[in-house]
């Protein structure tokens, strides 16, 4: 489990964030490899992942913008058994660890607002384990080093992200990839 994000992620750092399902065909034509699901609903959601598929990207459901289904462990099972996606991505813990049991590749999302956020999200992060961790903002770049150095888990910056210099800092300070829906960013 992960391997094939780990291997495209390194081959191309870019995740296109499609906050829009209609800017799904936009992403799918990019040069990403990757796309993070930030809207869709019960009822276009296989249809998306799909799409996704078929067209040879890697597609992570965030569960928490998916319109129709609750956050508990029934819908998570569902998504995975039914849908499909490469993996989820959450701001609930419990739900990564349900994820994790399931053999599903699992990114936590953290808002990092404050120092209490901040040690709240690496409490979090140290007890769920999640295969990845998506920072936002994404244009912390002291604090994408904290987080990584504190947990060794792989960071993702997102969040804020507006041209190659926040890229290249959030590269250096050690994230492992950007996602964005900022489209120009996905040709870097």
């Amino acid at each position: 489990m992960g391997e094939n994000f780990f291997s495209t992620i390194y081959d191309n750092p870019i995740i296109s964030a499609v906050n829009d399902v209609y800017a799904l065909d936009k992403a799918i034509k990019s040069p990403c490899k990757i796309i993070f699901l930030l809207a869709g609903s019960i009822f276009n959601l296989k249809q998306i992942v799909k799409k996704a598929r078929d067209n040879e990207m890697q597609i992570y459901v965030h569960i928490d913008l998916i319109d129709g289904f609750s956050k508990d462990m029934v819908a998570l099972r569902y998504i995975n058994e039914n849908i499909k996606p490469d993996g989820i991505i959450t701001t609930k813990s419990n739900l990564i660890k349900i994820a994790k049991d399931m053999n599903l590749f699992a990114i936590q999302r953290l808002f990092i607002l404050d120092s209490l956020s901040l040690e709240t999200g690496k409490k979090s992060i140290r007890a769920t384990k999640p295969d990845a961790v998506e920072i936002l903002p994404g244009i912390m770049p002291k604090i994408i080093k904290e987080i990584h150095r504190e947990t060794r888990i792989p960071i993702i910056a997102g969040g804020l992200i507006k041209d190659k210099e926040d890229v290249i800092n959030s590269i250096k300070s050690g994230a492992i990839g950007i996602s964005t829906s900022k489209e120009n960013i996905w040709y870097l």
